[in-house]
């Protein structure tokens, strides 16, 4: 190929010259564009990057610009309306369409194969309640014996995205939003930031493994500074990060393009450089050190309610942060389980496909060992990951969550396109960018209406959900109300596959045989003992 390049392109340049020169000045311009093309393919020679290129000057490069332009005419032009991922265009389209205020129905029946293993859907019943006699704002209350400041939050809210990650217009519109329908924020471990403050919405203030806007120089937990600002009135909770679902054990990154003089101020960080969250915390290193700690922070907000995020990993590491909580009488107002398939923002792919329980089994196995172990009632549970439809949220209450956070549906609300450059600081939308030039284009008194407008629909669906199963409020719905088919002609229940546990049966001895060897390497005084 690089010996036709070289004929072509040196017949090509004889032959545009010589027609400039003897027939009309106009094909210099064509000269020069074989000229440009010419040095370009003599550039992709002589480069040694790219082996394509070498082989194959100028052509060579279209490989890149098809790989680029792959997901987008993979999803415009071959994907059907439910085979797109990680969202499909159904999921896609209802969320843009209640953000809109649009219709949102859909015209001849379900496209989904409701006889495929592992179709789930929920029970109604032949005396369902009418929707006007039910609760249209469902809520529940966050906070324990040694809480001074319960609140009161809805059952769906806006999960931990940071200011770095989202822009600055997306972050003042995700909270707008919240302002709107009197949800809460989740401002993510990037740090309390004055977009996060602006319209007023309530807040949940995450806190990371580099203690971002609460941190010394030398990157440790600054209880001065917390305290500080924890007292904030619009912060409503306080959330502890031990890990994310996107890449739990790994920490989170924070690439050098985004890190701007403004990010670095909010953050206590040095500008323009790559900044990679430890993985581990550093406030603590025992089980018992962590309980302790979630007290200090309870004690230096004032009393608000304190909760912890975690993927689940080793079993056996729960059961000791349980088993620590009981020892010293301390317990978290909530727990924030995520669920591996979650994740907004840049994680190695190893760790997004491959590390941490998927939400459904965190879930159930979280829930089942507070029940069993007899300090449920101390401790609310909200669930997260891949959640973004009123039937996602009842499966989740159902299995035992009592509220539900959503991140990538609320991105899809501001107008994500799901084009995959979060990563990159080119998201088109403006929303995981710090790009001037594309943050523009996003429109914070526009989008907090959309986000509102979704929350209410989406609320709304569940609220009319729980009424067609017969029940009246969401803490009735249970196990047995969702069926999962396992083969072409056969059914269970949650219940049936995820067995419910007995209130207390664990303190008192009875363990299930499949949480024995957790229970056995649980060790409230260290990390590190696995099975």
């Amino acid at each position: 190929m690089r010996t036709q390049f070289y004929i072509i392109s040196t017949i090509s340049l004889l032959i545009t010259l010589a027609l400039g020169m003897f027939l009309s000045p106009y094909w210099y311009v064509l000269f020069g564009i074989v000229l440009m093309f010419t040095i370009l393919g003599y550039y992709d020679i002589i480069q040694t990057r790219h082996t394509i290129m070498r082989n194959y000057p100028i052509l060579g490069r279209l490989r890149f610009v098809l790989e680029d332009l792959r997901p987008k005419m993979y999803q415009y032009f071959i994907e059907s309306d439910i085979d797109g991922r990680p969202f499909n265009r159904v999921d896609r389209s209802t969320v843009y369409q209640r953000a809109k205020g649009v219709r949102d129905t859909i015209p001849f029946g379900t496209q989904l194969d409701v006889y495929a293993e592992g179709y789930e859907w929920i029970c109604h019943s032949i005396a369902p309640k009418a929707f006007e006699t039910l609760d249209h704002d469902p809520r529940v209350m966050i906070g324990n014996k040694d809480c001074a400041q319960p609140y009161s939050a809805s059952i769906l809210n806006i999960s931990a995205m940071s200011f770095g990650s989202l822009s600055a217009a997306a972050v003042e519109s995700l909270n707008g939003g919240a302002k709107i329908g009197n949800f809460a924020h989740n401002t993510g471990e990037g740090g309390l930031s004055d977009y996060h403050l602006k319209n007023g919405g309530d807040i949940i203030w995450q806190i990371g493994t580099a203690y971002f806007g609460c941190r010394t120089e030398e990157g440790r937990f600054n209880p001065e500074l917390f305290a500080e600002k924890s007292k904030h009135p619009n912060v409503k909770m306080i959330e502890l990060k031990i890990s994310q679902g996107a890449k739990p054990g790994h920490g989170g990154i924070l690439p050098a393009e985004k890190n701007s003089e403004e990010i670095a101020r909010i953050r206590h960080i040095k500008p323009h450089v790559k900044v990679s969250s430890p993985p581990y915390h550093s406030a603590f290193d025992t089980p018992l050190e962590m309980v302790k700690f979630i007290k200090t922070l309870r004690d230096l907000s004032g009393g608000k309610p304190v909760g912890f995020k975690l993927c689940i990993g080793y079993k056996s590491e729960f059961i000791s942060i349980c088993q620590a909580m009981i020892e010293l009488d301390i317990y978290p107002d909530y727990i924030a389980v995520d669920g591996g398939e979650g994740g907004t923002g840049a994680a190695p792919p190893e760790f997004s496909n491959y590390v941490g329980a998927p939400l459904i089994d965190g879930l159930d196995f979280v829930n089942n060992i507070l029940i069993g172990m007899g300090i449920r009632e101390h401790i609310k549970i909200i669930a997260s990951g891949k959640i973004s439809s009123a039937f996602h949220v009842a499966r989740a209450i159902a299995l035992g969550a009592d509220a539900c956070y959503q991140a990538r549906a609320m991105m899809l609300a501001l107008g994500c396109i799901q084009a995959l450059l979060c990563n990159t600081n080119e998201c088109p939308t403006g929303i995981t960018t710090q790009d001037p030039k594309l943050t523009v284009g996003l429109v914070p008194a526009d989008k907090k209406v959309r986000v509102a407008s979704y929350h209410e629909k989406t609320l709304k669906n569940f609220v009319e959900l729980l009424g067609a199963t017969g029940l009246d409020e969401p803490k009735n719905l249970t196990r047995t109300h969702i069926y999962r088919r396992i083969s072409f002609n056969d059914m269970i229940t949650y219940e049936e596959l995820f067995p419910s546990i007995k209130l207390g049966s664990m303190r008192d001895g009875e363990i299930p045989e499949k949480y024995k060897m957790d229970f056995l390497f649980a060790d409230k005084t260290r990390w590190g003992i696995h099975p």
